[in-house]
């Protein structure tokens, strides 16, 4: 969507390097447009796949993935579209980021088919729409909140300053129309490929960021014809937390412990990858009935404490496989703490760019992360009932952000400024779910792509 943004001016040349396969390779299809499953099974071609820590007493690992296509996760993901709240924003006390700033952009990426007018867009390329009847799963989640006394929030993204959202059940709006997922590639870079001053380069690694005289002028690169450098006189890194924290660090801006310890040699001393937030996520399985035909999430839950449940509408094995022949493959509950106070860390592994980084969430850093999962899942038995019948298990919900937070001048803890560029080197920016000052109380989709069409003003 940047590249869109940016390309739009004819006098600027862009270039963008994507590690994956571009969107009429044979290879994708249908993987990253069928809004009914998750693309990230073993078969797929569309994703990259790193270990993490969950926690650390006990240590329990797991397996995350980023979209690595162009759109990236915003491709491959259960369309959950909803915005950070007002709350969430004013809380990064950033000028030039408060509500009254983002809610412009917010409008302009989407077209709502579902509420006209304030706070809503209606000419953006991304449609937002929302189930608006359900079954199964989604619909005895539905009426079970109902009966324990929870309201209907009629839309999701309705919050404003002036009326905030109540806690309270409702459907999510849903980037997926008529079961195809409209992601910010499709939506944005696709339509503006023809265009004679944008290049797209697929199936291109980028290595490093060759830095001279304080100022960044260009890129290595490994692509199908092997070795090549770029030079431009902007760059922009927008691979998503894990992989533009990796791509900073191997370019010699990073804390400069773990740059040494790697064998890099430190151009930069700047906190790249310390201090990372994700949504720790409890699941706990349910014998409901399966939501037939729908995309994974239709509706969702939250509660004056921070706490989101999510009734999944089937198995994860029919969530990545569109499958729904296992009887053991079960709808389930997420229970998600959306304010966390745990905070994790991506370091390196080694000097080498085809090493995967060293990811920890430290989900178990904070006792009162703990305590408010497991009385949220306690509030999800209730809500369950007897339907709820083994014990809930760790999981994240993918959300890893922060990894290049964005802050103020003078704040220690920032590695970009307010407009997106990083500190003490020329000519570089960091646009994607890295620079998130807070995880938003939302699912972060929206609002990252709200910070690309913000930030796209800024690259100058």
């Amino acid at each position: 969507m940047l590249a869109e943004r940016l390309s739009a001016d004819d006098r600027c040349r862009v270039t963008v390097i994507e590690a994956g396969p571009g969107p009429h390779d044979p290879r994708v299809g249908t993987q990253i447009t069928d809004g009914l499953r998750l693309p990230i099974g073993a078969a797929s071609s569309v994703v990259q796949r790193f270990s993490t820590a969950l926690t650390d007493h006990p240590v329990r690992h797991a397996q995350i993935m980023r979209g690595a296509v162009v759109g990236g996760s915003g491709a491959v993901n259960g369309g959950y579209f909803c915005r950070a709240l007002p709350p969430d924003i004013e809380s990064w006390d950033l000028d030039g980021w408060r509500w009254a700033d983002v809610l412009p952009h917010f409008k302009a990426i989407e077209s709502d088919l579902d509420f006209p007018g304030e706070p809503h867009g209606s000419t953006g390329p991304i449609t937002v729409r929302r189930v608006s009847e359900f079954n199964g799963c989604t619909a005895s989640f539905v009426t079970a909140c109902g009966e324990a006394g929870y309201p209907w929030v009629a839309d999701l993204n309705g919050s404003s300053p002036e009326h905030p959202l109540f806690a309270g059940v409702g459907a999510v709006p849903l980037n997926i129309e008529r079961g195809t997922r409209v992601g910010p590639g499709g939506a944005f870079l696709q339509p503006a490929l023809d265009r004679p001053n944008l290049t797209l380069r697929t199936d291109t690694h980028a290595r490093a960021i060759r830095l001279r005289d304080g100022r960044a002028v260009a890129v290595d690169c490994v692509g199908p014809h092997g070795a090549v450098t770029l030079y431009a006189d902007r760059i922009v890194v927008s691979a998503g937390a894990i992989a533009s924290a990796h791509l900073l660090m191997l370019s010699g801006i990073g804390p400069q412990e773990v740059l040494r310890a790697a064998g890099v040699p430190v151009a930069l001393d700047l906190p790249v990858g310390v201090d990372t937030v994700d949504h720790p996520e409890w699941v706990l399985p349910v014998s409901w009935p399966p939501t037939q035909g729908r995309p994974p999430l239709e509706a969702v839950l939250t509660t004056p404490d921070g706490i989101e449940i999510r009734p999944y509408t089937v198995g994860f094995g029919a969530m990545m496989t569109g499958r729904r022949d296992d009887p053991t493959d079960r709808p389930h509950l997420g229970v998600t703490l959306m304010r966390p106070r745990s905070r994790g860390r991506i370091t390196l592994a080694s000097d080498d760019p085809m090493s995967a980084p060293v990811i920890e969430h430290r989900y178990d850093g904070s006792a009162a992360d703990v305590e408010a999962l497991r009385l949220g899942t306690e509030l999800a038995r209730e809500i369950a009932g007897a339907t709820a019948e083994e014990q809930a298990f760790w999981a994240t919900s993918q959300h890893l952000c922060g990894s290049a937070r964005m802050g103020r001048d003078g704040d220690e803890t920032a590695v970009v400024d307010r407009r997106c560029r990083v500190r003490g080197v020329e000519g570089l920016w960091v646009i994607d779910g890295s620079v998130l000052p807070g995880i938003p109380s939302r699912g972060p989709h929206a609002t990252i792509v709200m910070i690309g069409h913000r930030a796209a003003e800024f690259v100058s």
